[in-house]
């Protein structure tokens, strides 16, 4: 079967739940719902029917050229002549200016569709916002244009063997020389989209280390070093290998060579982190949303087996522990995408602190989720889940890479403590919870009363977070960033329920039922998740 986008529940999520107007001034509902209706069309017709196939086939390195599946250059041909890289880019670069959170949602579609194919823009426009905020004039006229277009691609380049996610122990130094340019040279893996066929140029995005630098992580600058120069040369760095990986086969992930390539600063010296960071918090929106993407991919398939299914002389969606997984899957998409597209919203505003601490929540918690979900997407499929046959197996594959890269969920929620809730003393999550507790209060019933208990064991464990020392706070951050997932997440949808004009009876009373299920099955244990959160340094073992 072909995923669907569902077009009604992502329109629930972004105009009720994530309050997608109150950033959208310049855009009309008829714009919005023809945007997403297009999106859906290229997602489903074009990009789907390549998942399975580009899944077998595989990318290849054939004489240093990394050869992409059979349909995916025609794909990504209609995906940058329909101008879907540039939706929320700048008009002044040949972007359409519109919300990054309906560009998202498009996203969602793409990722769902093909994650494998969706990793390309996903990276592109990373690149886009790098280089849009700290850009020299001349980078911005020579690469946006082409990267907002599709015309080219753009990649991140940071880790490498020795270094893993510590990315002040990196060695690749950049050499000055007297026109201006640097001299890379280094190795970096794990270079997602580093080299490929789709395109005739890519933007590297490369952090390095000036010779005489500090050491450590103040000492590295960032350089955009194309595959091909302006004067039409090749530039000295190529694909020495790619990853056989679990899941996303049909994304060439590569170990890329710098042999004293062409690269050019952008930004400061030795403030390359900061430049890189931009890419990458981008990154870690769209992963979230990636998470969204293949779970909603792996619930449908489940859905449709269980429908047709029959064991025991029903099918098996009439059993009611078929039922609990296919409500259990329906209702963490829900949250998730709630979180994405508030997350996204609140970029839309303006709303830098919120964006900030929401992006954590939807990397790791979304990520996490869609790993859950695609594994019950097997469990209802049984024996022919687990075996490739059945098609449930390579979401779950797929899906397994989304909590390590752009920061492993570990780091998200290292994040989430330190540089998030300690560094405003918790202002920012306290602002949540009072929204968090006022939107219980609005849904009433059980399950407001759950979700006012969820809110309450926030603010209790938030507390814990503050007054603890750093080596406790650290042990209990990664259910910390659950909990606060989990709540947050549930009250947007609860707002949702309260702003939902002018959406369908059925879908509303579907969406009720959904977080009465996830308020029931999730939230009533928030309390009980306090003492994981407070075991501290000393109850851990390993």
């Amino acid at each position: 079967m072909s995923t669907r986008a569902p077009v009604d529940e992502m329109r629930f999520a972004l105009e009720a739940c994530a309050d997608f107007w109150a950033g959208a001034p310049d855009i009309d509902r008829d714009t919005l719902t023809a945007v997403l209706d297009a999106a859906a069309a290229l997602a489903g017709e074009t990009l789907a029917p390549l998942n399975r196939s580009g899944d077998l086939a595989r990318v290849r390195l054939v004489d240093g050229a990394v050869r992409t599946p059979p349909g995916f250059r025609e794909a990504y041909r209609a995906f940058s002549e329909g101008g879907w890289q540039g939706l929320a880019a700048d008009p002044a670069y040949g972007g359409q200016g519109l919300p990054r959170a309906l560009a998202l949602a498009v996203f969602e579609m793409v990722h769902a569709a093909s994650i494998s194919f969706g990793l390309a823009p996903m990276l592109t426009a990373g690149a886009i916002e790098a280089l849009a905020l700290h850009g020299s004039p001349v980078q911005r006229a020579v690469y946006l244009p082409k990267l907002v277009s599709g015309a080219w691609t753009g990649t991140m380049n940071l880790t490498e063997p020795q270094a893993g996610s510590d990315l002040g122990a990196l060695t690749t130094k950049a050499t000055p020389q007297a026109d201006g340019s640097y001299r890379i040279t280094g190795q970096k893996i794990f270079i997602t989209w580093g080299e490929h066929d789709l395109t005739d140029n890519i933007v590297h995005l490369v952090l390095a280390r000036i010779e005489g630098a500090p050491a450590g992580s103040k000492g590295i600058s960032l350089f955009v070093a194309p595959k091909f120069l302006a004067d039409g040369a090749r530039n000295p760095v190529r694909c020495i290998g790619l990853e056989e990986k679990l899941g996303i086969h049909a994304s060439p992930t590569c170990t890329m060579a710098f042999e004293g390539a062409a690269g050019w600063l952008v930004g400061e010296e030795n403030r390359g982190l900061a430049a890189m960071f931009t890419m990458m918090n981008a990154a870690r929106l769209n992963v979230g949303a990636q998470g969204v993407a293949v779970a909603e991919a792996a619930t449908q398939k489940a859905h449709a087996y269980a429908r047709e299914r029959k064991q025991g002389g029903a099918f098996i969606i009439e059993h009611p522990d078929v039922r609990r997984m296919l409500a259990h899957m329906k209702s963490h998409i829900q949250v998730g995408r709630a979180l994405c597209y508030a997350c996204a919203t609140a970029a839309d505003r303006g709303d830098k602190r919120r964006e900030d601490l929401l992006t954590p929540l939807a990397k790791s918690w979304c990520t996490d989720m869609g790993v859950v979900v695609a594994s019950l997407g097997v469990q209802v499929h049984g024996g022919m889940g687990y075996v490739e046959e059945g098609g449930a197996a390579q979401f779950y594959r797929d899906a397994r890479i989304a909590p390590i890269y752009e920061g492993t969920n570990g780091i998200q929620a290292i994040d989430l403590y330190g540089r998030k809730v300690l560094s405003d003393r918790g202002e920012a999550m306290s602002a949540l919870i009072v929204e968090a507790q006022a939107a219980a209060r609005g849904l009433g019933g059980e399950a407001g009363a759950q979700l006012g208990s969820a809110a309450t064991a926030l603010r209790e464990a938030t507390d814990f977070m503050l007054a603890a020392s750093r080596a406790d706070a650290l042990s209990g951050a990664s259910p910390y960033l659950s909990l606060a997932a989990e709540t947050v997440g549930a009250a947007l949808v609860a707002q949702g329920l309260a702003r939902a004009h002018g959406f369908s009876e059925a879908l509303i009373a579907e969406q009720r039922a959904l977080l009465s299920f996830f308020a029931a099955t999730v939230l009533a244990r928030a309390p009980g998740r306090l003492a994981a959160i407070k075991l501290g340094a000393a109850g851990l073992v390993g």
